[in-house]
């Protein structure tokens, strides 16, 4: 049996806990809207690709007849969004360490660069797909 000087301990350390929690998510979000808001003021790829994200989204719920189809089509457009913010981070990073011309900086950089090509890659093989399939139910029927 628990006596009371050990369970108050208990719920105080709990409380402890859950404050360090609350106080680590509080500060991880204030950081990822400052990561946001740095994308937007200095990259003119991510504002591109959220101002797409206005068009492709809506688009995604009505041409997609299931759920598993709108998560497709708008998971694969948001992976190009994610890709292009760690591009953005590699980018800003490299530039960081020096402006002189190296060839690992510009390797890391083409390699990013790569990746954001190989999700864009993704997101429009995905559509194509979905669309050609919407097309040809469209004509069978």
């Amino acid at each position: 049996m628990l006596d009371t000087h050990s369970n108050a301990e208990f719920t105080f350390k709990m409380s402890a806990v859950l404050f360090a929690f609350v106080q680590r998510m509080l500060l991880a979000t204030r950081y990822s809207w400052q990561g946001l808001r740095a994308g937007w003021r200095t990259q003119a790829s991510l504002r591109y690709e959220f101002c797409c994200s206005l068009v492709i989204i809506p688009l995604a719920v009505w041409l997609g007849q299931t759920s598993i189809e709108r998560a497709l089509l708008i998971g694969s457009w948001l992976l190009v969004v994610v890709v292009e913010f760690i591009n953005s981070a590699i980018e800003t990073v490299v530039d960081r360490i020096g402006s002189d011309l190296d060839e690992l900086s510009g390797r890391a950089k083409d390699l990013a660069s790569a990746a954001v090509f190989c999700s864009i890659v993704l997101s429009v093989t995905v559509w194509v797909i979905l669309c050609l399939d919407r097309w040809t139910q469209y004509f069978r029927n």
